[in-house]
């Protein structure tokens, strides 16, 4: 039925400009002949309404399905963007036409074309303006949510303000549950970023059938419940997406350059990534492994054998901290106590390897 209304509504539109091409037409010498009387007039505009008319007609369907195509692409990108973005892209748009709005005296003066360059000129403006608005969002927002808490932090003196770099979440050092003693030692300074896509996979993980899994998954939602709750740290969840990407690791990455802020993890791989891309990262493990003990080759230690190691002879302990010791010819002492020299200390990315061997 709609589609019937509308074919009747474009022939009639048709029509309507075949009317006014008519009296344009007759201006023109070559259709004088239609000028002599005034039933020649009449007929040559029911012909041209007819004309172009009929030809809307026609062409409606190909019309139709083109209109239909543009509504469908503009339908999908809309879906894909967030009520803020929308708001933002809208705001652009008009400041952008207001400012375009400026020099329309100046343009519509212009004879003949002037029209035609000021409507140009503000579909332009439109555009780059809602582009621009989408893009640096994040930016506008920084700046109206440093004016709010500078506002805020004057009315509350009790509540300490920290100043730094954004600090991007991944889902791994969430799980890990050690960023939570982190930021109450306050060595994590500035606003903490938790994106919706990390927080979709931290539920995904947490709905999961596997026990183990869904354990996790439950213990990182809580360990982001007690950091919003308990701690006086920013946080703040960010609904910025790239839905040209799937992997949740490089979305990350591009949010924290979108940001100019820090990833925190302590996933390997997406450490390297994050160093060839350039984007800074704060990895939990490496802060672990710096503030561990300093052992040097030469000292002595008294530690427990546990169990045997991958080589012939040797003999594995850990210390407190979990790092391990590997003894040359502890085996046979498994179970007991035993006085040793380090030799040598290994740092990996991984963690510390401490060697020794039996004190003589």
């Amino acid at each position: 039925m709609l589609r019937k209304v509308l074919r009747i509504l474009f022939s009639v539109i048709g029509g309507s400009l075949g009317f006014i091409i008519g009296r344009f037409l007759l201006k023109i010498d070559y259709f004088s002949f239609f000028n002599e009387t005034t039933l020649k007039m009449v007929i040559f505009y029911i012909l041209s309404c007819l004309l172009f008319g009929l030809i809307t007609f026609i062409l409606f369907p190909a019309i139709y399905g083109l209109i239909r195509k543009l509504l469908d692409y503009v339908e999908n990108h809309m879906q894909k963007l967030t009520a803020i973005e929308i708001i933002f892209g809208a705001v652009g748009a008009i400041i952008a036409l207001i400012i375009a709005s400026m020099f329309g005296s100046i343009l519509t003066s212009i004879p003949k074309v002037g029209v035609i360059i000021y409507a140009c000129v503000n579909i332009v403006a439109a555009i780059i303006g809602a582009d621009l608005s989408v893009k640096k969002r994040d930016e506008i927002m920084g700046v109206f949510l440093s004016f709010k808490k500078s506002g805020a932090n004057k009315e509350k003196k009790g509540k300490t303000s920290f100043k730094g770099t954004a600090k991007v979440l991944d889902t791994s050092v969430i799980i890990d549950g050690r960023i939570f003693d982190i930021c109450q030692t306050g060595f994590i300074e500035g606003t903490l970023i938790i994106p919706t896509f990390v927080l979709a996979e931290l539920r995904h993980i947490a709905d999961s059938s596997d026990g183990l899994k869904r354990n996790r998954g439950r213990r990182g939602l809580d360990v982001l419940n007690r950091i919003q709750k308990e701690l006086n740290v920013d946080v703040e969840i960010s609904e910025k997406d790239f839905p040209d990407i799937a992997e949740v690791d490089i979305k990350l990455l591009k949010l924290a350059q979108v940001l100019n802020g820090k990833v925190i993890t302590n996933d390997y791989n997406l450490n390297k990534v994050a160093e060839f891309q350039g984007v800074p990262v704060l990895n939990i493990n490496e802060l672990a492994n710096a503030i561990k003990p300093v052992v040097l080759p030469g000292e002595e230690m008294n530690i427990q054998i546990i169990k045997d190691g991958k080589e012939s002879g040797q003999g594995i302990s850990y210390l407190d901290d979990g790092t391990m010791i590997v003894v040359e010819g502890g085996r046979k002492y498994i179970g007991e106590n035993l006085a040793v020299v380090v030799t040598s200390v290994l740092q990996t990315p991984a963690g510390r390897m401490i060697f020794a061997k039996k004190k003589d």
